[in-house]
């Protein structure tokens, strides 16, 4: 119990360049004390201990702003960082070395309405080893996150993420995958690689130079019609109105 205590403290150090101290770390850091009540907690959920557990839960709850179901499965080296708003529903399972930061939400979808035919079914993610889930994040369903993924700020992921990538936007889209030898170092926020092309302005960079090749093509046409016009006499066809009234005879 203690050697995993140190670990989870030596991980703060390792991906928060604010702290100063283990002290300031077991006093101060909310995300510490949030995995320590749901350690607790969830030793009371599985010993069958339903109600202690969700006590204790929600003491956590109300201590640190971060609501984790005693019935989640969380691995070892698991940082919160910051850590208001975090939600992690019951049937969640995350893996070891995972970094979630504020307002992430591990939420719950089934294809089911019915509230009590979803009792002891997957509802919530699998974040594997190694992932970082940005700020904002909302992960819903019984969906997969893939080792060494990041998931940026505010994305939402409604579909399994590959290993090694990079996911962004509403919904998440994979933007890049990962280099290899970079994919052991730590990158807050999940931000990707600023060499990493944004999808949307792609997109948009490709209809700006469609829109310019149209232009410079109607621009090609009109000179030569420009030119057919100035090569051919212009011919003025006049006709008698029938209905045009006739000076009369002198």
């Amino acid at each position: 119990m203690f050697k995993r205590i140190r670990e989870e403290i030596d991980v703060v150090f390792e991906r928060d360049p604010a702290v100063r101290s283990r002290l300031e770390v077991a006093l101060c850091y909310p995300g510490f004390h949030a995995l320590r009540m749901h350690r607790l907690a969830h030793a009371a959920w599985r010993r069958g201990w339903r109600l202690s557990a969700r006590c204790i839960s929600y003491v956590g709850r109300f201590l640190t702003g971060i609501e984790i179901h005693p019935g989640a499965v969380i691995g070892e080296r698991f940082f919160i960082d910051h850590g208001l708003g975090v939600v992690i529903g019951e049937t969640s399972e995350i893996g070891d070395d995972v970094t979630l930061y504020h307002d992430v939400t591990l939420g719950g979808i089934a294809p089911s309405v019915d509230a009590a035919s979803q009792v002891d079914q997957k509802r919530h993610p699998t974040i594997k080893n190694g992932v970082i889930v940005g700020s904002g994040a909302q992960i819903l369903g019984p969906i997969s996150v893939g080792a060494g993924a990041r998931v940026g700020a505010n994305a939402v992921v409604v579909k399994d993420v590959p290993e090694g990538v990079t996911v962004t936007g509403i919904p998440a889209r994979v933007i890049g995958g990962r280099d290899k030898t970079e994919a052991h170092k730590f990158a807050a926020y999940g931000t990707p690689s600023p060499d990493l092309p944004d999808p949307v302005s792609r997109a948009i960079d490709g209809l700006l130079d469609q829109s310019g090749a149209l232009n410079a093509r109607v621009e090609q046409l009109e000179r030569r019609l420009q030119k057919l016009a100035e090569a051919v006499p212009d011919r003025i066809e006049t006709e008698e109105d029938p209905d045009e009234e006739k000076p009369p005879a002198s």
